[in-house]
C-alpha cells in the first residue's frame, strides 16, 4: 500500500471494490416492455447523485434477461459511473424507485466488497472526488467518443483512511446530499403547485370568477384563440467557433440542451463564452427569466434563464408579446408542449422547428387574469429561484470540502 499526504494509504479498487461494465446490448435485442435499462443519459449531469430512469424506453424481454443478463441486474443503493460519451465520470446512486434496472455498456456500477473495510457513502464521495476523476482523465481513449473501462479501473487506487474516519467523512458529505436532495423536493413541490394552478385556471377553466363568466365559442369571454407563435418572438442561438480559445471559458452562461433541467430555473451551465464569443455568434445575450426550449437533442424541455444567458443553435429563446408576462409564457409553453407530445402518437418527437409553435394552441386570457396568475406565481418562482442558488452554493461548497477530507487536509 501506498501512503500519501495525511497519513492515510492508498489500495487498488480491486482489492476493496466490487465493479462491473455493463453488457453490449444490440438494437435487434430491444422489447416493448422486459428488463429496464439503463445507459449514461439516465444518469444526471447536475452532481446531484439523481438517476432517472422514468423516461427510460429501453427494455429487453424478461426471457432473455433471465437466460443471459441476469448477473447485470444493478442492486438497490448500488453507485453508478457514466463510462463514455462527453460526460463520461457522472456518479449517480441507485434508489428504490429505479428498480429493477439492468445497465448497458456505457454505465458501470460499484459497491464495497466489505463493509467493516469500506463504507459505502465513503466510496460513493470518492468515485465523486477529483482524486477519482483525475485517475480517469490519465486513462480515457478515444476523441470522438471518448471512454475507460474495467481493464483501466483494474489500474486505479483508493485512498483508505481507518474505517470510523470514513465513515464520517461519507456522514459529511451525506449531509450535503442531504440538504440539496431537501431543497429538489421542495422545489418540485412549488414547481407542482404552479403548474396545477396554471391547468386549474387556463386549461380546467376554474379560475376565480369562472361562474360568473360567459363562454363565447368554447373560450371564456374576452379571451384570444390564438397560436403560440403569435403571442411571443421566437428568437435563435448560436456557437462561437470552439476553434477560437479567446471566444470560450469566460464568464457568460451558455445554455444547450445538456443544461436543460426538470423545473424552472436553468442556472448552471457545462460551458461559458468570453463577451468576444458572443459578438461573433448568432445568439444574443438573454435575461434573466427568457424561455428557453430544447428544440434538438433533448427535445421539448423549457427552462427559465436563471440569469442572462447566450444559447445554442439548438435551442429556442421565447419572448412574451404584451399583456403576457415571462411567468404565464412558461407555464403554458409547458403545458403546450406536453399536450404536442400526448398527439404525436406513432411519431417520434424527435425536433422543435419554428413551424412547430404554429401547432401549439395558445388561449390568450384577459388583462385581469394574466395579472393575477403572474402575481400569484412570481413568489412561487422566487422561491424557486432562492433555493436553486442554495443548491448551488451547497454543491460549490460540497465539492471543495470533498478533496481535503479525502486527502487529510480537513478532519471531518
Amino acid at each position: 500500500m501506498m501512503s500519501i499526504p495525511g497519513g492515510y494509504s492508498r489500495r487498488p479498487i480491486p482489492d476493496v471494490i466490487f465493479y462491473q461494465e455493463g453488457p453490449g446490448l444490440r438494437k435487434w435485442q430491444w422489447a416493448e416492455a422486459g428488463m429496464k435499462v439503463i445507459n449514461v443519459t439516465n444518469i444526471l449531469r447536475d452532481g446531484s447523485g439523481t438517476v432517472d430512469t422514468t423516461n427510460t424506453d429501453k427494455y429487453i424481454s424478461l426471457l432473455e434477461f433471465e437466460e443471459r443478463y441476469k448477473h447485470f441486474a444493478v442492486e438497490l443503493d448500488d453507485i453508478v459511473v457514466a463510462s463514455s460519451g462527453n460526460t463520461y465520470g457522472k456518479v449517480g446512486r441507485i434508489t428504490e424507485e429505479n428498480l429493477p434496472v439492468m445497465m448497458n455498456t456505457s454505465v458501470i456500477r460499484f459497491h464495497s466488497h466489505n463493509k467493516d473495510i469500506l463504507d459505502d457513502e465513503y466510496l460513493y464521495a470518492f468515485l465523486r472526488s477529483t482524486d477519482f476523476k483525475n485517475q480517469i482523465h490519465q486513462f480515457v481513449i478515444g476523441g470522438a467518443q471518448p471512454n475507460f473501462g474495467p481493464s483501466h479501473i483494474k489500474k486505479m487506487t483508493i485512498p483508505m483512511p481507518s474505517i470510523d474516519l470514513q465513515r464520517r467523512i461519507g456522514r459529511t458529505i451525506a449531509n450535503y446530499d442531504r440538504l440539496i436532495a431537501n431543497n429538489k423536493r421542495r422545489i418540485q413541490l412549488l414547481e407542482e403547485s404552479a403548474r396545477l394552478l396554471y391547468k386549474e385556471w387556463f386549461v380546467h377553466l376554474r379560475f376565480p370568477g369562472h361562474e360568473h363568466t360567459p363562454i363565447q365559442d368554447g373560450i371564456p369571454e374576452g379571451w384570444e384563440k390564438k397560436s403560440a407563435i403569435e403571442v411571443m418572438d421566437v428568437l435563435s442561438g448560436g456557437t462561437p467557433k470552439t476553434s477560437n480559445p479567446s471566444y470560450w471559458n469566460g464568464e457568460i452562461p451558455f445554455y444547450t440542451p445538456k443544461d436543460s433541467t426538470d423545473f424552472a430555473y436553468a442556472q448552471d451551465t457545462e460551458k461559458t463564452i468570453t463577451d468576444a464569443g458572443l459578438k461573433n455568434c448568432n445568439s444574443k445575450l438573454y435575461p434573466k427569466d427568457t424561455v428557453f426550449i430544447t428544440a434538438r437533442g433533448t427535445v421539448g424541455k423549457v427552462n427559465l434563464a436563471q440569469r442572462p444567458m447566450a444559447m445554442n443553435q439548438s435551442c429556442y429563446a421565447l419572448v412574451a408579446h404584451p399583456p403576457l408576462s415571462q411567468q404565464i409564457l412558461y407555464f403554458a409553453m409547458v403545458d403546450g408542449v406536453e399536450q404536442l407530445r400526448s398527439r404525436a402518437v406513432g411519431a417520434v418527437f424527435d425536433a422543435i422547428i419554428r413551424d412547430t409553435f404554429k401547432m401549439i394552441p395558445f388561449v390568450v386570457p384577459d388583462t385581469r387574469l394574466i395579472s393575477a396568475f403572474t402575481e400569484h406565481v412570481s413568489p412561487i418562482l422566487a422561491q424557486i429561484d432562492t433555493l436553486s442558488t442554495q443548491i448551488r452554493n451547497l454543491r460549490d461548497a460540497r465539492d471543495l470540502l470533498l478533496p481535503k477530507l479525502m486527502n487529510g487536509e480537513i478532519q471531518p
